[in-house]
């Protein structure tokens, strides 16, 4: 099988391409560079800017998003890498995120004088904490996917050991979690390592009520759904998503009206590296139902993507609301740690690309 070189548009593309093509052998798990318990501390986290989404192109517009600027982050700390999800804090800077080495990573993003992203400012990458209290980094027990902020509490979900700890907050950092949430999944339905990826909060006006969502990566029906589960709340049961195109669901977020934003991504021989973004209704969400949404953004390798694995909302000065993705880079040499940033256009262009 050929990689699809036609769509690599120039030199620089063309070495992207290549080096896809030989990712593509590489599994989507951290690798070992990373597996060791690490106690911590302080990160140096180096910021190139990208200016353009695609490169040697003017344009800003991508389906319904429009992009505002990005970063591809590298560092001397050998734990920085395999991010798999992100929250930001209400002051719109400071952050959290889970490495699904087991690690945390908080920092605070920060800007220039036009307000486009230029670094990352009080970076720190901590071990996670299991039940017992140990520190279990670098584990198949540790490796954390989905991430959620409630209230005083940080949720996390978790593959291969499925299930959805709870840590205080603050002090989740240096804690064991001190519960966990029911994940009504059968066992049987979860694959290893496809399974718990995407958790996500409902906005207390919704239907959901400020319940918790989970969405599995790969984990199918006998229809060939995404297995999803509403944690808890009025509408508490399982749920599924069509599965469609070879996406598979790396994270997700609520828009304050209540709809929900489902990051996917593509990878393979066929069609190469792909990510989209679907709009499902918040109002579809219901125990028994099989939902669907709009494509409202989708990009490929001709375009500063990489295995794209958390997205994140918030609101802007402006009233606009803006999204954050980050990527998981595995710890390859051939992968990127890239945050890329755009805002959310009017309703009207969901689905247009």
């Amino acid at each position: 099988m050929l990689f699809p070189f036609g769509r690599c548009k120039g030199w620089h593309a063309t070495l992207r391409c290549i080096s896809l093509t030989a990712m593509l052998a590489l599994p989507l798990a951290g690798c070992d560079a990373a597996d060791r318990a690490d106690d911590g501390g302080p990160a140096n986290i180096r910021a190139n800017i990208i200016s353009a989404f695609r490169p040697g192109s003017q344009q800003t517009q991508f389906g319904a998003l429009e992009f505002i600027g990005g970063l591809e982050l590298s560092s001397d700390n050998a734990l920085l890498g395999a991010i798999s999800a992100i929250r930001f804090r209400p002051d719109q800077r400071h952050f959290v995120s889970v490495l699904d080495t087991g690690h945390w990573l908080t920092g605070a993003i920060e800007r220039d004088e036009k307000g486009r992203l230029k670094g990352i400012a009080e970076a720190r990458i901590m071990p996670m904490m299991d039940r017992r209290g140990s520190i279990d980094a670098g584990t198949g027990a540790m490796d954390a996917e989905g991430l959620a902020l409630r209230d005083d509490h940080v949720l996390v979900s978790y593959e291969q050991f499925h299930r959805v700890d709870i840590y205080p907050d603050p002090g989740f950092e240096i804690s064991p979690p001190d519960n966990s949430l029911p994940v009504p999944i059968p066992r049987l339905q979860l694959r290893s390592n496809r399974s718990l990826e995407a958790l996500m909060i409902a906005p207390q006006s919704s239907p959901l009520a400020g319940a918790a969502v989970i969405v599995t990566e790969d984990s199918l029906d006998e229809q060939g759904n995404m297995v999803a589960a509403i944690l808890d709340g009025p509408l508490h049961g399982r749920f599924t998503i069509r599965h469609y195109c070879g996406f598979d669901v790396s994270d997700g977020v609520f828009l304050p009206d209540g709809d929900l934003l489902l990051l996917e991504r593509r990878f393979g021989l066929a069609h190469g590296l792909g990510v989209r973004i679907r709009r499902i209704a918040g109002e579809d969400i219901k125990p028994d139902a099989v939902v669907d949404g709009k494509v409202i953004f989708e990009a490929d390798s001709s375009e500063q993507i990489d295995n794209m694995e958390g997205i994140d909302v918030f609101r802007a000065a402006d009233g606009s609301l803006h999204l954050i993705l980050i990527s998981d880079d595995n710890h390859s040499i051939l992968q990127r740690s890239l945050m890329l940033e755009f805002r959310l256009s009017d309703k009207n262009l969901v689905g247009q690309n």
